[in-house]
């Protein structure tokens, strides 16, 4: 019997074991894994009722907007990436924009220096949402129900309510008596009725957000980008000093996007395009590493993590010195993700001896604040073969903290992904590089990863994470655990996970990775190691030796379900 992987104070393989291995939840039926079992259930449904991959995403997508609202939306945006039946594979990109109002030095103190309150919270931070016309298009495209069947899940949520978990009650409870509490909208979509705490096992109802939801169903995008929505952001906009108009709302547009494409070994992995870094860097990474033959170290070995580190921060470097909207800069998408920028990059590689940062990027100095980590990732399988890993995010937990009066949805603060500040890149963390900086409907760069990884033209791993710039390692973790290491997905996702992004100049590693022994190896190497918190969440699909998809829920989220469909229709119609 295949031996069990154990992570502990090191990874190791434990002796043949007579107990069944989790593997994760089997299904040739369909599958979605995201990390609110209500949302994932809504999904579930629309499969069971005929419906296909990229019909149950957007039904997931909608309901999350209800049952995670820390980072699930309909203001705010992301990425999907969809692999069809037949091979074809198409990234959709429908991150946010800057308002046509906005401004390179919009978020400028009078002496010149950056204010973050500006994008952290209110109505300067966010960016003109981009989910609605993402799925929208998606589901145009591809989509084989009706628009409405696939919005209606969500509705239903919204208007009967949901039991809240203890995650939600509590995450809730603090945004409230914090930055939420601050507006009154806020406060009326989201306060308990009758004053008090919310608790695990109370009921959430959003009759605003189910008012919204419902005209989206029966109206379609519209109604968000030109219709009353669309009014009711405006308005509220222009009420609070805030800059989105409805010019930028009816003027916005969800993109197609060719994925980047790398090998590795013999596996193909496709990725989001700019203005995601996180394709571009996950191939870079994987180019750099392919050589070292990481296998016979070990996942754990302070060997192996050393390449990886050194792979980590040279990605970074680059991301920060090229990456951006490619409508506005020319990114190097080929360059990058080329074998001979792999080779040259690692040419500067020592195996026994760590980099320095600042040494290495001397152009650029130091890299930009880090990016908050309130994302969500999903992943979905039908019982024909498509799949869909799609990304989204509000940017920090619960976005801007401001509601839409009257309408029931978070708007993001994206705005703070953007350099704010042209020309100055300072050891505080911040950067002034050009392709980043802020441009009126220009969209802000990202580290979203939604990654699709096929062998011999089938499909063999459905992954992505939330988690700010950690996402991109978090996503090479899961893509080397099964590539390179040759783990099943759940040993793959359970793999402790490990962050460097260039400057600062250090490593943090998961628990139960930061063991004694390896952070003093580390040490010893000249990483400056130490050990973190939980990184990541990621919602993974992998496909077993026998075919056999499986829905691997990360048990880092403790509200995540794999959900399958319990039964299967003939689907009802058309669009």
């Amino acid at each position: 019997m295949r031996k069990m992987l154990v992570v502990a104070a090191a990874l190791v393989l434990a002796p043949p074991v007579h107990v069944a291995q989790d593997l994760g939840v089997p299904s040739k039926e369909g599958l979605v894994v995201c990390t609110s079992a209500p949302a994932c259930d809504a999904g579930a449904s629309v499969l069971a009722r005929g419906g296909n991959a990229v019909d149950a995403a957007v039904a997931t997508a909608f309901a999350l907007a209800v049952t995670h609202p820390s980072a699930g939306n309909i203001g705010g945006g992301g990425f999907m990436m969809i692999r069809t039946a037949t091979g074809e594979i198409t990234g959709i990109d429908y991150r946010e924009k800057a308002p046509l109002r906005s401004s390179r030095t919009m978020y400028l103190k009078t002496d010149g220096t950056i204010d973050p309150s500006l994008t952290n919270t209110g109505y300067l931070a966010p960016g003109v949402p981009g989910t609605v016309r993402g799925l929208e298009l998606a589901h145009k495209r591809y989509g084989k129900l009706r628009w409405r069947e696939v919005v209606e899940p969500a509705v239903q949520l919204a208007e009967q309510g949901f039991t809240m978990s203890a995650g939600l009650a509590r995450g809730l409870n603090g945004q409230l008596a914090g930055r939420m509490g601050k507006f009154p909208a806020s406060v009326a979509a989201y306060g308990k009725p009758g004053g008090g705490t919310w608790a695990e096992g109370d009921r959430l109802v959003l009759p605003d957000l189910a008012k919204t939801l419902r005209a989206i169903g029966s109206e379609g995008a519209d109604v968000f980008y030109k219709g009353w929505i669309a009014d009711r952001i405006a308005d509220d906009m222009k009420a609070n000093g805030g800059l989105i108009t409805r010019e930028d709302l009816a003027a916005y547009q969800a993109k197609i996007r060719t994925p980047v494409r790398g090998t590795f070994h013999d596996y193909d992995i496709y990725a989001m395009a700019p203005p995601s870094s996180g394709g571009v860097a996950l191939i870079e990474m994987l180019n750099i590493l392919e050589p070292y033959g990481l296998k016979a170290k070990g996942p754990l070995s302070p060997a192996a993590m050393h390449l990886e580190i050194e792979a980590m921060r040279r990605a970074y470097l680059d991301r920060a010195r090229h990456l951006g909207d490619p409508d506005f800069v020319t990114v190097p998408v080929a360059k990058l993700t080329s074998r001979d920028h792999a080779k040259t990059v690692a040419a500067t590689i020592d195996p026994a001896k760590a980099s320095s940062s600042v040494e290495l990027g001397r152009d650029v100095v130091t890299a930009p604040p880090a990016e908050p980590d309130e994302t969500t990732h999903f992943s979905v399988m039908d019982r024909g073969g498509m799949v869909v890993a799609n990304t989204y995010t509000l940017e920090g937990g619960y976005g801007s903290h401001v509601v839409v009066k009257g309408a029931g949805f978070l708007l993001n603060n994206e705005m703070g992904d953007f350099n704010k500040k042209p020309g100055e890149t300072n050891l505080r963390g911040d950067i002034g590089t050009p392709a980043n900086l802020i441009d009126p409907g220009k969209r802000m760069l990202s580290s979203m990863t939604p990654t699709i990884v096929v062998k011999k033209g089938k499909v063999a791993l459905v992954t992505g994470s939330p988690g700010g710039r950690t996402i991109i390692n978090t996503v090479l973790t899961v893509v080397l655990g099964v590539t390179e290491f040759g783990l099943t997905g759940r040993e793959a996702v359970d793999l402790p996970r490990m962050h460097h992004q260039w400057l600062p100049d250090h490593v943090t590693i998961e628990k139960a990775g930061a063991t004694s022994d390896i952070l003093a190896k580390l040490k010893a190497l000249g990483h400056d190691a130490r050990g973190g918190g939980g990184q990541g969440d990621a919602e993974t699909i992998w496909i077993g030796p026998d075919g056999t998809p499986y829905g691997v829920n990360d048990k880092r989220s403790a509200d995540s379900k794999a959900a399958v469909p319990r039964s299967l229709t003939a689907p009802t119609g058309g669009r």
